[in-house]
């Protein structure tokens, strides 16, 4: 999905919202973020397989979508802080729900004869 299908007004709600959060690593921000102010390097160390080069594209990105903020502390060496937004925390209320959906979703795949996930009854 291209970035521009976020700010296209002609597409659906849910397509929009998944251009925002499209990709491995920006759901996987937004959990730590929720509880507060991280620093690049804490945000590395929180999701191992997360290169800097990805997360700095992926916060840039959240950025410009209104769901972070970047703050520079002028201080040797410079310090950067990210914040959710009040739109990134709205953001994390909306998928909380889909989370949970997904961890049921889960659960039901780990127990594979379950007949409501096959859709057949007995």
């Amino acid at each position: 999905m291209t970035r521009s299908r976020a700010q296209d007004p002609n597409v659906c709600g849910v397509t929009a919202a998944i251009a925002v959060i499209d990709g491995k690593w920006k759901t996987a921000l937004l959990w730590p973020l929720e509880s507060g102010p991280r620093r690049p390097g804490e945000m590395l160390r929180l999701l191992p397989g997360l290169t800097e080069k990805v997360l700095t594209q992926a916060l840039r990105e959240m950025e410009a979508d209104g769901l972070v903020h970047r703050e520079v502390h002028n201080v040797r060496p410079l310090k950067t802080v990210y914040s959710l937004t009040a739109f990134g925390r709205d953001l994390c209320e909306a998928l909380a729900p889909l989370s949970d959906w997904g961890h049921r979703r889960l659960d039901k795949m780990a127990g594979v004869g379950d007949e409501s996930l096959s859709g057949r009854t007995s």
